[in-house]
């Protein structure tokens, strides 16, 4: 299946979601509930098995996550260092969301579409204003990064003042982006801000690269 760059996500429909997940042995009972997210298609799903048809509620085994990722946007080597990374922390009883394992596999194909299933776990917003919370959330930070720095990643990119900062920023003024009467104010501050962060790398002198969550902040902590 070809898949159109300027509209990825047409062919995912409902009955496609629904038959990828049947292709890895798990069959919805046809209730889906698209979840937020802002560069893949992410949907909460209800599996036949499990119900409680005396009290028609759902254990949480017979509720999934499913994520698509966008078509081109990473290769199946990185996100397989994505899906390992995540299995070394929740092995260390960090509170992370591992993805199944169907068929021995965590990242699975169909129509086209790359996928992952999650168990669905609760959680809430963190509330950033009380200090213990933010001291628990330091603490697991600090956990991720002791795992992190076991061992390096080689597929996935490096987050680094030139591919996140310099390269972004001259695509967006090249491509007209910017509105042209901004444009000069807009360029000036960025470059600002860029030479302020090359400094700091200067400063800091050889860096050590480790594993991370690379898309930490406030809503996309569970």
């Amino acid at each position: 299946m070809d898949i159109d760059k300027n509209t990825p996500y047409a062919g995912l429909t409902p009955d496609c979601v629904f038959d990828a997940l049947d292709s890895v042995g798990l069959r919805a009972d046809g209730r889906l509930l698209g979840l937020n997210s802002y560069e893949n298609r992410v949907y909460q799903i209800w599996l036949e098995e499990g119900r409680d048809s005396t009290t028609r509620s759902d254990p949480p085994s017979s509720v999934v996550v499913a994520k698509f990722y966008r078509p081109g946007r990473w290769s199946n080597q990185q996100i397989a260092e994505e899906h390992e990374f995540v299995r070394e922390l929740a092995e260390r009883e960090l509170p992370v969301v591992a993805p199944l394992a169907q068929g021995g596999k965590t990242l699975h194909e169909f129509g086209g579409y790359r996928f992952a299933v999650y168990p669905k776990r609760g959680g809430r917003a963190p509330e950033l204003e009380d200090r213990e919370t933010l001291e628990w959330m330091g603490r697991f930070i600090g956990r991720i990064h002791a795992v992190g720095a076991l061992a390096p990643f080689r597929a996935r990119p490096a987050l680094d003042s030139a591919s996140f900062g310099a390269e972004p920023r001259d695509y967006l003024l090249a491509h007209g982006f910017i509105p042209a009467d901004l444009s000069a104010a807009w360029a000036s501050v960025t470059a600002q801000a860029l030479e302020g962060v090359n400094r700091c790398y200067e400063r800091a002198g050889a860096v050590k690269n480790l594993r991370l969550h690379g898309d930490c902040h406030a809503g996309n902590v569970l």
